[in-house]
């Protein structure tokens, strides 16, 4: 099977961090779209997702927001208070084929902010 080029790049990232993967240490995958953007934190060695958020969930949809990346920071936020209360402090920060820009540099320096070390 052929992969076009967005495949293989998200391939490569992925696997660059797989490689230096701990069994104490998970991985915080990103995925955003024209709207919305989505994180989930998986745990690659028992192969499960242990905490997500997103942009559709109901209560950051009836919140009042400015613009995409006030709500990329509302995630993220929610985001660690969820992987606090599962004592989860520690991650690799998965950015798919996104760049390391905007919305995505936004989430991950909130993240920090908020206790998470990557």
């Amino acid at each position: 099977m052929k992969l076009n080029t967005i495949q293989r790049k998200k391939f490569r990232i992925t696997r660059k961090l797989k490689k230096v993967a701990s069994p104490d240490r998970f991985r915080l995958s990103i995925s955003r779209s024209a709207k919305n953007i989505s994180a989930q934190i998986i745990d690659d060695v028992k192969r499960i997702t242990l905490v997500s958020c997103s942009s559709v969930e109901k209560d950051i949809r009836s919140m009042e927001k400015t613009n995409k990346t006030e709500v990329s920071k509302i995630v993220a936020e929610k985001l660690a208070k969820k992987a606090l209360e599962k004592k989860i402090t520690k991650i690799y920060f998965d950015r798919g084929v996104y760049k390391y820009h905007g919305r995505v540099k936004a989430f991950a320096d909130t993240l920090r902010k908020n206790g998470m070390e990557f």
